[in-house]
């Protein structure tokens, strides 16, 4: 039996590493997303700066390791058994829950999961303890940290509202006093802002950084034998004061004497600073657990008392973390944070709800964003009414970006999410978690990030009419996953307690079995939908601004979803046929994911028309001519994917053998049809098209013969009314999927 401990504490180990790979992929984005989003220095420089504060945030975070001990239970009152069983169902709930996130592309706070973690899991063994003595449902009290429970739930609440409204305030306030065009200002006005952002990124750093540290915990003669850390803590005000002076001076050195941008050295403090805190704050998150179960297992192992009456006192002591392992953990967080393609896309999910440039927006509206929206453009109706116009006037020259000017009269927007948002992001971040730790507050550095940024990209104005309801929708639903990690890792790491409580040898193996196939399943996931993002028959947008660069570029899109929907269309006779209902539904989504990538062709019409020259105004007619007629063949081969799929998943009579037969002839023609027009544009044998609408009558006679059949069949045999509509409309679809296809060629014919 004491094998099992063992066994444990090697695995919590293994998990600890799973953790950080997980954990780092998702809170990535706390100090990446300024930093990538403004482009202010290259993505390298970036990557190092972070990794400096990664790597100096975990060898400063010892102190921090006590919440996983016994910041929300109280050890003395669980055994060594019992706290096995705990640190085992959080750790496999953590690793498959931020996993899960990660994969979904969507940041979640790693500090709530563990905090919930620990909690629904201590709740469960605390119920089974109190069951198996008889005891009163009321006597939880004694083994949960009820008050931290509170604080935590109170911080969550708390640093999603303050963030998002400190956030727009500075942003605001900040964007009328630089405007866009901030680098024109004069040097006095950069350096006043260098010395407040450098002030509080550097506070930041003591107050998250040295201030966790041992030497910080030190008295010293030259601060009157006191700790840095309790001097830090009692001369909040004069340290600033002194700072903002000191910074200030410095920043109006390095604008005039050095020629350093301030808004770029802001940016690299602020993207050290957060790597620093959240490698300082969260590791406690991935680590913290397995080395509390490590330590937990030293105490006990020798002392010859069985695990299930060895008490956990010794959790409740000071002990602290071996700095070589720390340093091991620093050194896995910075090789995942160069190499995980996963922290890319929950980086990707910030980024776009924060630019302010056109994106393919991820998020669908609900009623709820469209609610909000609507009030805030009434608001800002009714507000406009009451302000003078001189007055609003200069706020609006305040956001006028500006442009570059180009030839042919053209010009060329500057990117919206621009250093001095970025820099801003990361100060008020930085200064709210730095009142927060003072305070002694829980504030989770995800929330406050996150929220930070999408309260700047509001007061930027990034959210327009054309962005709102979809940017609005995100947040929402961003936050509701929030709460969803909090709920679910609760009751999840409380059912895997209960689980491994009830039977370690068997149920442990089986859990991580389960844990290790998950993984790999998302990993296999992931990987195959960033193929499906990079694949070689996705749809490019067109650049060129003439008709001929118009028909060249968009020849290779025509080929590609041709080639797309002749594949999507035989596949849906095929499984219709063999009533095949998973196959149907997984090629419906081939066709939605068509339709999606067309409909962001036509998005991006405004902007090709924009970027037209004079001389070639007539080529956005023949490019709208295009997209309107590849959105009808995909319009026409989804509704005959959509009917299908619904045929069969209504469990109505399959096709019969006549049936079947004429439409995979139909299907069969068709396809040489779209193998010959893909030629046509693969090659640009344009001169070939009139031989092909030459055979266009006869592919439709047949449609027509096989539609008469029916209705002769439908006169005499046929018995099922659902079968005659289902044939019916394929044909219908088809013929409109031929002739929309003809309608492409006509076009393209008659420019060459």
């Amino acid at each position: 039996m004491d094998n099992i401990y063992l066994f444990m504490v090697v695995a919590l180990a293994i998990l600890a590493v799973a953790d950080l790979v997980v954990g780092v992929s998702n809170d990535a984005v706390n100090f990446l997303n300024s930093a990538v989003g403004s482009k202010a220095v290259s993505f390298k420089t970036i990557m190092i700066v972070a990794s400096l504060g990664i790597a100096f945030g975990a060898i400063f975070s010892s102190g921090m390791m006590e919440v996983a001990r016994k910041g929300i239970f109280n050890p003395s009152m669980f055994s060594f058994d019992n706290i096995m069983v705990i640190f085992m169902a959080v750790m496999i709930t953590d690793i498959l829950l931020l996993d899960f996130f990660n994969t979904l592309g969507m940041p979640t706070s790693t500090t709530v999961s563990i905090v919930f973690e620990l909690l629904g899991a201590a709740v469960a063994v605390a119920l089974i303890k109190i069951g198996a003595d008889g005891g009163s449902f009321s006597e939880i009290t004694n083994y949960i940290n009820t008050s931290k429970a509170s604080q935590i739930i109170f911080g969550i609440l708390l640093s999603v509202v303050v963030a998002f409204s400190v956030g727009a305030f500075v942003q605001y306030i900040s964007r009328l006093l630089l405007s866009f065009n901030f680098e024109k200002k004069a040097k006095w006005v950069g350096a006043l802002f260098g010395g407040v952002a450098l002030t509080a990124m550097v506070y930041f750093i003591l107050m998250k950084g040295i201030k966790g540290a041992d030497i910080a915990k030190q008295p010293f003669d030259f601060i009157g034998g006191a700790t840095i850390k309790d001097y830090l803590e009692t001369n909040v005000v004069s340290i600033i004061a002194i700072s903002f002076v000191v910074w200030s001076v410095l920043s109006y050195l390095f604008i005039n004497v050095l020629k350093i941008n301030i808004y770029k050295l802001i940016i690299i403090v602020g993207t050290f600073a957060l790597a620093l805190a959240f490698a300082g704050n969260d590791l406690v998150n991935f680590i913290g657990v397995p080395i509390a179960a490590w330590q937990s297992y030293e105490a006990w192992a020798g002392t010859g008392i069985p695990a299930t009456e060895f008490t956990m006192d010794v959790l409740g002591k000071k002990v602290a973390t071996p700095t070589l392992l720390l340093f091991i953990a620093g050194m896995i967080m910075v090789v995942t944070l160069w190499f995980s393609s996963k922290s890319k896309s929950v980086l990707k999910t910030s980024l776009d709800l924060s630019s302010q440039g056109e994106t393919k927006e991820r998020f669908q509206p609900n009623f709820l964003s469209r609610g909000l929206v609507r009030g805030a453009m009434l608001i800002s109706k009714y507000t406009s009414i009451v302000t003078p116009k001189s007055f609003q006037d200069k706020i609006d020259k305040q956001f006028e970006k500006p442009v570059i000017q180009l030839s042919q009269g053209k010009a060329h927007e500057l990117p919206a999410f621009d250093m001095v948002r970025a820099a801003v992001n990361l100060m008020v971040a930085g200064i709210l978690i730095s009142i927060a730790t003072s305070y002694k507050l829980p504030l989770s550095t995800t929330y406050v990030t996150f929220m930070v940024a999408m309260g700047t990209s509001l007061a930027d104005r990034a959210w327009g009419s054309e962005s709102a309801v979809y940017r609005v929708a995100g947040v929402l639903n961003v936050i509701g996953g929030w709460f969803g990690t909090a709920i679910t890792a609760f009751i999840a790491a409380a059912i895997t307690a209960f689980l491994i409580n009830w039977n370690k040898e068997v149920m442990i193996p089986i859990l991580l079995l389960i844990a290790v196939l998950l993984l790999v399943r998302n990993s296999i996931s992931h990987v195959k939908k960033s193929k499906e993002v990079k694949a070689e028959d996705s749809l490019k947008r067109t650049e060129s601004k003439s008709v001929q660069g118009i028909i060249e570029e968009s020849a290779d899109n025509i080929s590609k979803v041709l080639k797309r929907v002749s594949k999507i269309n035989e596949n849906t006779i095929n499984y219709l046929i063999a009533q095949d209902l998973p196959a149907l539904k997984k090629n419906r989504k081939t066709v939605v994911k068509l339709e999606s990538e067309i409909e962001d062709l036509q998005n991006n019409i405004f902007y090709f028309i924009k970027n037209l020259d004079a001389t070639s105004v007539s080529a956005s007619t023949f490019y709208i001519d295009v997209i309107g007629d590849l959105q009808d063949i995909a319009q026409s081969v989804g509704l005959i994917s959509k009917i299908s799929h619904k045929h069969i998943n209504n469990n109505h009579k399959g096709l019969k053998k006549s049936q079947a037969k004429e439409l995979k002839e139909i299907s069969g023609k068709l396809n040489e049809l779209f193998t010959k027009i893909r030629a046509v544009f693969d090659l640009r044998a344009f001169d070939q098209i009139s031989s092909i609408l030459e055979e266009k009558q006869v592919l439709l006679n047949t449609v027509s013969d096989y539609a008469q059949k029916q209705v002769e069949r439908t006169r005499t045999t046929e018995s099922s009314p659902k079968n005659t509509t289902l044939y019916f409309s394929i044909l219908l679809e088809t013929e409109d999927l031929i002739k929309a296809t003809i309608d492409l060629l006509e076009a393209h014919a008659s420019r060459n």
